[in-house]
């Protein structure tokens, strides 16, 4: 018998080699890692961000007429008037979100005519699309709640309130 085979019934029939004991080592635990979190650092994304990028997505839809409930679009009517005041994109948009995904809900008003089934799977689309392209979350829902129906006869009357009285 060798010295080696003499070894190996000693010690339980293996051989204690570098090769061995790296093998047989504990594996140090890798951080998880996704696009957010990596081993130089972490990324975090504020909830606004999400908001203003599911309005621009939404709005680019079309069909989407005006986006949130009737008092938020008379709210923003009255802040653009003002000098200076900024559009405000994620009005109409709700975001619920965790380190790596995103719920996102939207109010939106569609134009008369456009099938909601589809400006809804439209939007859906492009908003998942845009946000995890932009972000690295990943979106789980977008929720759509139509409040209203654009009428053609609607712009008309919007256009005769507007005019400046002489």
């Amino acid at each position: 018998m060798t010295e080696t085979q003499q070894s190996r019934e000693q010690s339980g029939g293996t051989v204690a080699t570098e090769e061995g004991q790296k093998r047989d080592a504990p594996v140090e635990k890798r951080r998880t890692t996704d696009l957010l979190h990596t081993d130089r650092g972490d990324t975090t994304i504020e909830e606004t961000v999400v908001q203003k990028l599911a309005g621009m997505a939404t709005r680019e839809v079309p069909g989407v007429y005006a986006m949130g409930s009737a008092a938020r679009r008379a709210f923003g009517a009255m802040t653009e008037r003002i000098p200076g005041s900024q559009t405000n994109v994620s009005g109409g948009v709700s975001v619920e979100k965790g380190e790596r995904q995103a719920a996102i809900d939207l109010s939106i008003v569609v134009e008369y005519g456009m099938s909601i089934v589809e400006v809804s799977q439209d939007i859906r689309r492009n908003v998942i699309q845009s946000v995890e392209r932009a972000t690295g979350l990943e979106v789980l829902e977008v929720n759509v709640h139509v409040t209203d129906v654009h009428l053609p006869e609607e712009e008309q009357a919007e256009e005769d309130t507007k005019k400046p009285l002489e």
